[in-house]
């Protein structure tokens, strides 16, 4: 795996960047209709972070009854002060308090949505014909294979990639097949092998539908992808 890094002048330049990134994983072009929208919820998600400079942050807001470790992940907690935490929750509450309600929840949704991580599941698995255990990511588009000392990823496999899979329930393992002609197969550690096949065969399922509200629900094929099928 190669990683490229991109520095961008501005963030309009970042923004159109990583819209094509976006939509490059999703197997789309520039040239694809969500494209501006992509490029404006990026900006939007950027805007949020930028500190209000208009913002009237109480003098003393220390004393503002606030826990950090409310709002923020045990690693922030650990690296940073109590005061320069509330701080900051202070100035990002002030970039919303403007806000309608249902704008704020959306502004909330498309934040969450931007981060590197999201929609992705991690199991520990292992390989097969590996001693070791491994951390395995289940995203709506494709499983990323995990180091768990360094925490960085091995290797990327797409579902559009996917040949088949299957599940041996004697053995609790399940087995899949990619193009070209790659075959993985590993067991869970730290669940049913049961969910990560039904994750699979749920977002594989999902790939399927169109965007059209009126479209009818396939139960049966929905009951084959997710119900150990193939």
């Amino acid at each position: 795996m190669n990683e490229i890094y991109l520095r961008c002048d501005n963030e309009s330049q970042y923004a159109k960047w990583m819209a094509a990134c976006i939509l490059a994983a999703k197997g789309k072009t520039m040239a694809d209709s969500t494209y501006r929208s992509e490029v404006q919820n990026i900006l939007s998600f950027l805007k949020m972070k930028d500190i209000n400079t208009t913002a009237v942050i109480p003098s003393d807001f220390v004393n503002v009854d606030i826990k950090p470790e409310c709002y923020v992940s045990p690693k922030y907690v650990k690296k940073y002060k109590t005061k320069q935490l509330v701080s900051r929750i202070l100035e990002a509450q002030q970039n919303i308090s403007q806000m309608p309600l249902i704008e704020a929840k959306m502004r909330f949704i498309q934040a969450w949505q931007s981060l590197p991580e999201f929609g992705l599941a991690y199991y520990i698995v292992r390989f097969r014909d590996l001693k070791k255990d491994e951390v395995l990511g289940v995203s709506y588009n494709r499983l990323i294979r995990i180091d768990m000392t360094t925490e960085n990823p091995i290797c990327t496999w797409r579902f559009s990639n996917m040949k088949q899979w299957n599940v041996n329930w004697e053995i609790q393992q399940v087995k899949i097949d990619f193009d070209p002609n790659i075959s993985i197969a590993f067991t869970c550690q730290t669940a049913s092998c049961k969910v990560v096949h039904e994750y699979i065969g749920g977002y594989i399922f999902l790939s399927t539908r169109s965007k059209d509200q009126n479209e009818t629900l396939d139960e049966e094929l929905f009951h084959k992808l997710t119900g150990g099928q193939n």
